[in-house]
């Protein structure tokens, strides 16, 4: 039987960094004096972050900007992140059971690293700077066995990997969005992982 290996997304899947961000995008407004909406802005976490800077900033600013935002984001964005519900658990559960977990996220690999570090979430690899379709090279590496995610793009990523994706409904998108971006499960948050997680190998590993 294939070894067990779990990919979840970070933000809002396993951390609420929303307050994090917002402090790192305030910060971002003081320093560049462009007015950006935080609270606005950590409503649709997810897509890369440059998506989000070319809200507020002119194209030929986008690079400089997320440069800018990349060197606040350690002192301003760590420390006020937490676990979600279950987080914690929900990797242990993979390790219990003889699995790897793995988070593939579209934040920077080593911003990611922090998080990770600060909380004591203890994942075996690490894949940054992916979104979307480019997270299924990263699944695919490392033989991932299902991929765990809150946004349709993670959907999208684990149908492109040819994997389960299971949906979490803590981020911006709703059961029925992540439903039809072709989620395999759906859950309200991580607190429900483990007990699913059995039911949900024997489908992944049956194919």
């Amino acid at each position: 039987m294939p070894s067990l290996m779990v990919g979840f997304d970070l933000d809002m899947t396993l951390v609420d960094s929303r307050p994090g961000i917002a402090a790192a995008f305030r910060a971002l407004t003081a320093l560049t004096g462009v007015p950006v909406d935080a609270d606005a802005a950590v409503s649709r976490l997810g897509p890369p972050l440059r998506t989000e800077i070319a809200r507020w900033f002119p194209p030929e600013r986008v690079e400089e900007t997320v440069v800018a935002y990349r060197e606040l984001y350690p002192a301003y964005a760590i420390t006020p992140t937490l676990p979600l519900p279950g987080a914690e658990a929900a990797i242990e559960a993979v390790h219990a059971r003889g699995g790897r977990v793995m988070v593939v996220t579209s934040k920077l690999g080593r911003l990611a690293k922090l998080h990770l570090d600060h909380l004591g979430l203890a994942v075996d690899e690490l894949a940054g700077d992916l979104f979307a379709e480019q997270k299924a090279t990263a699944l695919r590496e490392h033989g991932a066995t299902l991929y765990v995610g809150d946004h349709i793009a993670d959907m999208v990523a684990a149908k492109a990997a040819g994997i389960p994706g299971v949906g979490v409904a803590t981020g911006p998108c709703t059961p029925d969005e992540l439903r039809d971006a072709g989620a395999h499960t759906v859950l309200d948050d991580l607190t429900r992982f483990p007990a699913a997680l059995d039911r949900i190998i024997r489908l992944a590993l049956r194919g």
